[in-house]
């Protein structure tokens, strides 16, 4: 078992999907945050079946670094409850898994 995460999210624009990543990044919360367009959502909100187009983002980070990336995405989000799941990295490759370590804050 690592102490990495993939966490995902989504968002209902591309440029959405783009500022949340590059922020991220920036702060080094994620090494890499990737986006996914054409994602269909069905899901019940308010009461309502919706059925939307979102951008998916697969986001690349650490498991300490999870408060604070649930923090930085809450002030960039517009969604009033965004998602965000986090899914444990249970092996991966070992340089891949130091090339995030090196690009991740503390």
């Amino acid at each position: 078992m690592t102490d990495k995460i993939v966490v995902l999210s989504t968002c209902d624009s591309e440029e959405q999907a783009g500022r949340i990543a590059r922020a991220l990044v920036e702060q080094q919360l994620a090494a890499c945050v990737n986006i996914l367009p054409g994602a269909r959502s069905i899901y019940r909100w308010k009461g309502e079946i919706e059925d939307a187009a979102e951008w998916l983002l697969i986001i690349k980070s650490r498991r300490d670094l999870m408060d604070k990336l649930r923090v930085a995405i809450g002030k960039i989000h517009t969604y009033e409850v965004p998602e965000l799941l986090a899914l444990q990295v249970v092996d991966g490759s070992e340089s891949y898994l130091e090339w995030l370590d090196r690009e991740l804050g503390s």
